[in-house]
């Protein structure tokens, strides 16, 4: 039974542009109005990857311990999964639509780079760092932090000559910046894990040696949805794209697929080590407590759900990512807390500069994300704009909109556009297409149709506003 709320269609609410209704906060130690600022992003991270995240297999004991320092948001979401359009949205605070960054080879205007946050923090005086992959095309930037060791590309877990690997690496330079920086410090660290070795069509997840005896004896469960039947209900043009394709090299068989979540899992647990490497040099020169450090992934991945695998789909696994912020000044009783409100890789910005006391521009579409961390009141948003635009064999352009219950598709390069609903409180992990499945539509065909009308109407709006 339909209830009223859901037949006069409440649950669309237009977006916020901006947090609002903020009441004062009680009287705690206010946070440094200069913090240090760590941000550590990894690349193809699904959200259910942290034990903080209730997954209770994976060994990530310190991303759990600032976790519990700090906030863990339930719902963080990329608004575009492939890595060159996220880093430009985490760089900017833009929506793929506006930076205009659509392909591997491609680099922000000097205009939009002007505005990004490490720019920005280092001309307020930030001392500024950047580790690992930096993931858009052109020149490296490298006279545009004080410190550089970022490589272009996808990098290599293993060079020629050099037994560390790359993971480990990484968080022995991030801790010698800590060592050495002058504060306030700006500090991006982009490790490649859990990344497969290459761009291709590669299975490769190349480990340390020190993690290779993790999971041994572990089974790690097959999604619910990496099934044959899920795959055979999927429209034809995605039975046949890249993500099938990659689907064949990487988990075919079960042997295949227990290998390859275990290196992934070890992968995760090995970046892990070196975030505790990392906070451990803070803790070391004892500025831990005036330093924000946020965690969060470029974007999901598919594991074999719907019988796929990558990202680049609007599919929950691939759009969902981890997202921890532990700030300093956070009080007793906010520590540990879960958030459940929809955060994107377009706040991280926005919540970097409004930590630093850095005015935000306002060419950045995003929302600061300090008042959800401090459990103030605050206008949010219910519901957000997806897109992906990269054109590549065998890879669907799409777009959509993802709200608190519906989410609608629209693969905007097939011909005619083909759209698809879910109903994600009764079916989250989005097995029944609505559109396509009479079973269901033909229960409540007025309530759908209406639904859908409303939805593309939505989509409209949203990409006439964030253009």
């Amino acid at each position: 039974m339909l209830d009223s709320a859901h037949m006069h269609h409440k649950w669309l609410v237009p977006l916020l542009v901006a947090a609002s209704g903020l009441v004062s906060s009680p009287a705690w130690p206010a946070p440094p109005a200069r913090p240090n600022i760590v941000f550590i992003l990894t690349d193809d991270q699904r959200w259910d990857t942290l034990g903080a995240a209730g997954n209770r297999i994976i060994q990530t004991p310190n991303l759990d311990r600032l976790a519990a320092k700090g906030v863990l948001f339930t719902n963080s979401f990329d608004t575009t999964p492939v890595c060159y359009a996220s880093r430009a949205t985490l760089l900017t605070g833009q929506f793929n639509r506006r930076h205009g960054v659509d392909s591997f080879e491609e680099q922000l205007t000097p205009a939009a780079f002007a505005e990004t946050y490490p720019v920005l923090l280092r001309q307020s005086g930030y001392y500024t760092g950047f580790i690992g992959k930096w993931g858009l095309g052109g020149d490296l930037p490298v006279d545009a932090f004080d410190e550089w060791a970022g490589f272009a590309g996808q990098g290599s877990y293993y060079e020629p000559g050099v037994p560390q690997h790359l993971t480990r690496r990484q968080g022995r330079r991030a801790a010698a910046f800590i060592e050495t920086a002058p504060e306030p410090f700006l500090l991006t660290v982009a490790f490649k894990a859990p990344h497969v070795q290459d761009g291709g069509c590669s299975c490769t997840l190349p480990i340390d040696p020190v993690d290779a005896h993790l999971y041994e004896d572990v089974h790690i469960p097959m999604p619910r949805t990496a099934t044959e039947e899920a795959f055979a209900a999927l429209p034809e043009f995605l039975r046949a794209s890249e993500g099938r394709v990659r689907w064949y090299d990487q988990i075919a068989t079960p042997e295949m697929a227990q290998e390859w979540y275990k290196n992934y899992y070890r992968l995760i647990t090995g970046m892990d080590r070196e975030v505790g490497r990392i906070v451990g040099a803070l803790a070391k020169r004892g500025i831990r407590e005036r330093t924000l450090i946020v965690f969060a992934s470029d974007n999901g991945l598919l594991i074999g759900e719907h019988g796929l695998t990558g990202k680049w789909l609007m599919y929950e696994e691939s759009i969902r990512t981890p997202l921890v912020i532990s700030w300093p000044g956070l009080p007793a009783g906010r520590q540990g807390k879960k958030v459940a409100r929809m955060a994107l890789n377009v706040d991280v910005a926005p919540t970097l500069l409004d930590a630093a006391g850095v005015p935000v521009p306002p060419a950045m579409q995003g929302m600061s994300l300090r008042p959800l961390v401090f459990g103030e009141p605050a206008a949010w948003r219910q519901d957000w704009f997806f897109e992906h635009h990269l054109v590549f064999p065998h890879i669907p352009e799409s777009e959509g909109v993802r709200g608190l219950r519906f989410k609608y598709v629209r693969y905007t390069s097939e011909e005619p556009v083909y759209e698809q609903l879910f109903d994600l409180v009764n079916d989250p992990w989005e097995e029944r297409d609505i559109l396509h499945t009479p079973a269901v539509f033909d229960q409540h065909p007025w309530y759908y149709r209406q639904i859908l009308r409303d939805l593309r109407q939505r989509w409209l709006d949203l990409r006439t506003a964030l253009e």
